[in-house]
Protein backbone atom coordinates (compact mmCIF):
# COMPACT_ATOMS: atom_id res chain seq x y z
CA UNK A 1 0.00 0.00 0.00
CA UNK A 2 2.76 2.46 0.85
CA UNK A 3 4.61 1.64 -2.36
CA UNK A 4 1.48 2.49 -4.36
CA UNK A 5 1.27 5.89 -2.67
CA UNK A 6 4.93 6.57 -3.32
CA UNK A 7 4.59 5.57 -6.98
CA UNK A 8 1.63 7.93 -7.41
CA UNK A 9 3.36 10.88 -5.77
CA UNK A 10 6.59 10.47 -7.74
CA UNK A 11 5.02 10.33 -11.18
CA UNK A 12 7.35 11.65 -13.82
CA UNK A 13 6.40 15.03 -15.19
CA UNK A 14 5.72 14.88 -18.89
CA UNK A 15 7.75 17.30 -21.00
CA UNK A 16 5.76 20.05 -22.69
CA UNK A 17 5.75 20.18 -26.47
CA UNK A 18 7.45 23.18 -28.07
CA UNK A 19 9.38 24.21 -24.96
CA UNK A 20 12.40 24.58 -27.21
CA UNK A 21 10.90 27.49 -29.19
CA UNK A 22 11.86 30.27 -26.75
CA UNK A 23 15.53 29.24 -26.43
CA UNK A 24 15.76 28.74 -30.19
CA UNK A 25 14.36 32.19 -30.96
CA UNK A 26 16.64 33.68 -28.34
CA UNK A 27 19.64 31.92 -29.89
CA UNK A 28 18.70 33.18 -33.36
CA UNK A 29 18.64 36.75 -32.01
CA UNK A 30 21.33 36.69 -29.32
CA UNK A 31 24.23 35.05 -31.15
CA UNK A 32 24.28 37.34 -34.23
CA UNK A 33 23.71 40.44 -32.08
CA UNK A 34 26.55 39.38 -29.76
CA UNK A 35 28.86 38.82 -32.72
CA UNK A 36 27.93 42.19 -34.22
CA UNK A 37 28.44 43.94 -30.88
CA UNK A 38 31.81 42.24 -30.41
CA UNK A 39 33.01 43.24 -33.87
CA UNK A 40 31.79 46.81 -33.33
CA UNK A 41 33.42 47.02 -29.92
CA UNK A 42 36.70 45.65 -31.24
CA UNK A 43 36.65 48.18 -34.10
CA UNK A 44 36.34 51.23 -31.84
CA UNK A 45 38.84 49.97 -29.28
CA UNK A 46 41.55 52.55 -28.70
CA UNK A 47 43.54 54.05 -25.82
CA UNK A 48 44.19 52.80 -22.33
CA UNK A 49 40.64 53.51 -21.11
CA UNK A 50 39.14 51.33 -23.81
CA UNK A 51 41.08 48.25 -22.67
CA UNK A 52 39.32 48.26 -19.31
CA UNK A 53 35.95 48.89 -20.97
CA UNK A 54 36.60 46.03 -23.40
CA UNK A 55 37.32 43.70 -20.47
CA UNK A 56 34.00 44.67 -18.88
CA UNK A 57 32.35 44.14 -22.27
CA UNK A 58 33.80 40.62 -22.51
CA UNK A 59 32.49 39.70 -19.09
CA UNK A 60 29.08 41.12 -20.00
CA UNK A 61 28.95 38.96 -23.12
CA UNK A 62 29.89 35.98 -20.98
CA UNK A 63 26.94 36.67 -18.70
CA UNK A 64 24.63 36.98 -21.70
CA UNK A 65 25.81 33.69 -23.17
CA UNK A 66 25.50 31.95 -19.80
CA UNK A 67 21.94 33.27 -19.61
CA UNK A 68 21.24 31.75 -23.00
CA UNK A 69 22.84 28.45 -21.96
CA UNK A 70 20.67 28.40 -18.84
CA UNK A 71 17.57 28.76 -21.01
CA UNK A 72 18.63 25.67 -22.95
CA UNK A 73 19.78 23.61 -19.97
CA UNK A 74 16.77 23.95 -17.69
CA UNK A 75 14.78 20.70 -17.38
CA UNK A 76 12.13 20.34 -20.05
CA UNK A 77 9.18 20.33 -17.66
CA UNK A 78 6.17 22.58 -17.43
CA UNK A 79 7.18 24.08 -14.08
CA UNK A 80 10.33 25.55 -15.67
CA UNK A 81 8.53 27.18 -18.62
CA UNK A 82 8.39 30.66 -17.07
CA UNK A 83 12.06 30.56 -16.09
CA UNK A 84 13.05 29.30 -19.53
CA UNK A 85 11.15 32.14 -21.21
CA UNK A 86 12.62 34.65 -18.78
CA UNK A 87 16.18 33.56 -19.49
CA UNK A 88 15.43 33.47 -23.21
CA UNK A 89 14.18 37.05 -23.18
CA UNK A 90 16.98 38.27 -20.91
CA UNK A 91 19.84 37.03 -23.11
CA UNK A 92 19.46 39.48 -26.04
CA UNK A 93 18.76 42.35 -23.67
CA UNK A 94 21.92 41.49 -21.75
CA UNK A 95 23.94 41.81 -24.96
CA UNK A 96 22.43 45.21 -25.75
CA UNK A 97 22.91 46.43 -22.17
CA UNK A 98 26.51 45.26 -22.22
CA UNK A 99 27.20 47.12 -25.46
CA UNK A 100 25.62 50.31 -24.10
CA UNK A 101 27.72 49.95 -20.94
CA UNK A 102 30.83 49.52 -23.10
CA UNK A 103 30.05 52.68 -25.05
CA UNK A 104 29.54 54.55 -21.76
CA UNK A 105 32.84 53.33 -20.30
CA UNK A 106 35.03 54.16 -23.30
CA UNK A 107 36.92 57.40 -22.85
CA UNK A 108 35.99 59.08 -26.12
CA UNK A 109 38.42 61.74 -27.44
Amino acid sequence: MISELVDDSVAAAAPRPRTWVAPLMSSVVTLPVALLAYVSAAAVRFGAGAEWAFTVFGWGLTVALLTLATAWLLPWEERFMARRRGFSVAAPFAVVATFVLYLALVDWP
